[in-house]
């Protein structure tokens, strides 16, 4: 009987950030390595990434990371998996491209070249595991499924689906395939939730390209358009529509740049001849010719958008004739940006479109959708992935409804380790899964503490008292300087400046007075004392910054001492000087009696 666990790094409770390992005896098979964009609380930083600190002490062990498809969620965290496990990394054609642009940008790891190329007819054998794939809709192409066939059957992970009928050729859902997988027995099926509060019936990808189409008609001047990068069907939905429409197509974004031609070069993506054009160029053409397509960092274009709507790029700026049509549609969690978002592209009097305003475009499957993956599978067990817990949940009242038992459902959460013995599933141990921040370059260097001093200071501020003192005389030389950031406006709070620093010179003198001075007791002491203070005035908490310093009681001495040595010093020099006169002088002496005695003799 084979020993399983399956353990979820990322992609439960929340929304991307996909990372699950599937531990099938003294094997671990990664499926997927995905990253999440911060959202408001988390200040500062750029992504955040899986802790995989477990698999660290489980290294030998790993088999390979399979990833879905090529989306951030799924391979976003790669190049920061690969400075810890140099491991073999398969995926489809499409997948691996992105996968090594991921890595390629990394210059830890940008040397890594042990990628394997996979598709839905490719079966790896692991000894007592043998990893076979599957082919599904979601809206970038060549996605895929993962199946590992254990002794104890299918442990199936879906990753992003969804069933689209009218999908085209690399988009299509091998159902064959599905009804195969199901007939073989499935143990356990982890099945992508993300759609799960999705009622309705989901617009079909061949219906919002028409609509794009429709739309672009009757649009007059220049539209910008925000898509996700590697949204490959969206983007080839709108290149089709602009060619259709007599007009041309700039590109603003880097990602957006190399993803593209990247998916050109591998034939997923028709560039209709002479659509695209630069920014300088599309400058000079009339608006009404002009699509700019628009993505951001790492390929999302919500945080683009803003840059532009506050005019901070020199290269392109709103006009009030312009059109924005924004065609991606964002997670649960970036609600909050995309009214904000909204809002500021309004201000800049441009018409604004979205399009999830007139549609109901998405990746993911829905409720529907979601139900005929289950009974397609027919699972023994049942684990919802890629969700908030509210999505999980719907989910798992769904495969209850197609008839699976509440009790072979696990609604898990990160670090929950699901072990599978005497022919169940359990959940056992747990282990500690937290979030891994990326800010800039530092890799898990930011942590609770840092963002909650970066939440304060961004509420309250930060309140700078400089004093210094003469520990040896117990008295203060300067009365403290205080300086204030973000706290109140001084120049309208003199009183109470001054009143902080008579505070400040107080606590200060009764430290210096006691018998035994500590440095960390004195800056502690001011911090709390002025927090306090501070608080009974303002009821506001700001960062206390003491600094405190010592005069130095030797400094004279010290350049007395340095005097001393250069008199020193110059009088050796001149002594040596008034030496090498006298020997000159007597050597001319001499040679002068010398040529003296020859005159003489001649």
């Amino acid at each position: 009987m084979s020993k399983i666990k399956i353990i979820p790094f990322g992609g439960v409770h929340e929304n991307a950030k996909n990372m699950y390992a599937v531990e099938v005896n003294d094997k671990i098979f990664i499926l997927d390595c995905g990253l999440r964009y911060p959202e408001n609380d988390l200040m500062g930083i750029d992504v955040v990434i899986p802790d995989w600190s477990y698999l660290k002490d489980h290294a030998d062990k790993i088999a390979g990371v399979f990833l879905t498809h090529g989306h951030a969620d799924a391979i976003g965290a790669l190049p920061y998996f690969l400075m810890d496990f140099q491991v073999p990394v398969f995926g489809s054609d499409m997948t691996i491209a992105l996968a090594k642009l991921a890595v390629k940008n990394n210059k830890q790891v940008k040397k890594f070249n042990d990628f394997n190329i996979v598709d839905e007819d490719t079966e790896i054998d692991f000894d007592d595991v043998t990893v076979s794939f599957f082919s599904t809709t979601h809206t970038i192409p060549d996605t895929l499924g993962i199946v590992l066939q254990t002794d104890e059957g299918n442990i199936v992970y879906t990753g992003d689906f969804k069933f689209d009928q009218t999908a085209t050729k690399g988009y299509k859902t091998d159902l064959a395939r599905l009804a195969e997988i199901g007939t073989q027995g499935v143990l356990a099926l982890m099945s992508d939730s993300a759609g799960a509060g999705i009622t309705g019936v989901s617009t079909r990808e061949k219906d919002i390209g028409a609509y794009l189409k429709q739309n672009f008609t009757y649009i007059e001047g220049r539209i910008i358009v925000a898509s996700v990068a590697s949204n490959i069907v969206r983007i080839q939905q709108i290149m089709d529509a602009a060619a259709a429409t007599d007009r041309k197509v700039a590109l603003y974004g880097k990602d957006l740049e190399q993803i593209i031609d990247t998916a050109v070069k591998l034939g997923k993506l028709h560039e209709p001849k002479g659509i695209k054009v630069s920014l300088k160029q599309a400058a000079e053409l009339d608006p009404s010719q002009v699509i700019i397509l628009v993505t951001g960092k790492l390929g999302e274009p919500i945080e683009a958008l803003q840059q532009l709507a506050n005019g901070n790029d020199k290269h392109l700026k709103f006009d009030k004739n312009d059109t924005v049509f924004v065609t991606t549609t964002p997670s649960y969690a970036m609600e909050t940006e995309v009214q904000k978002t909204k809002d500021m592209l309004y201000r800049t009097g441009a018409h604004v479109k979205f399009i999830f305003d007139d549609l109901n475009p998405s990746g993911h499957a829905n409720q529907t959708d979601e139900q005929l993956m289950l009974n397609f599978m027919k699972p023994k067990y049942f684990i919802p992935i890629q969700g908030e817990y509210r999505l999980l949940n719907k989910h798992a009242e769904l495969a209850e409804e197609v008839g699976i038992p509440k009790d072979h459902i696990f609604v898990c959460d990160k670090g929950d380790v699901l072990s599978y013995s005497h022919g169940k599933f359990h959940l056992g141990e747990h282990i500690d899964v937290s979030n891994t921040m990326i800010d800039g370059i530092g890799v898990g260097d930011i942590g609770n503490i840092v963002l909650r001093d970066r939440r304060v200071l961004s509420e309250d501020g930060i309140f700078v008292v400089v004093a210094t003192i003469d520990r040896k005389k117990k008295k203060i030389v300067a009365k403290p300087q205080i300086t204030s950031r973000g706290f109140v406006f001084v120049k309208t709070n003199h009183k109470l400046m001054e009143q902080s620093a008579q505070l400040v010179e107080r606590v200060v003198q009764k430290n210096l007075d006691e018998k035994e001075f500590d440095w960390t007791h004195l800056k502690q002491d001011v911090r709390d004392k002025l927090n306090r203070f501070l608080f009974d005035h303002t009821k506001r908490h700001p960062v206390i910054l003491p600094v405190i310093m010592e005069i130095n009681q030797h400094a004279k001495r010290k350049n007395h001492k340095s005097n001393k040595k250069n008199e020193n010093d110059q009088g050796k020099k001149a002594n040596q000087e008034h030496h090498r006169g006298r020997g000159r002088g007597r050597k001319h002496q001499e040679r002068e009696k010398a040529k003296a005695k020859l005159n003489k003799k001649d």
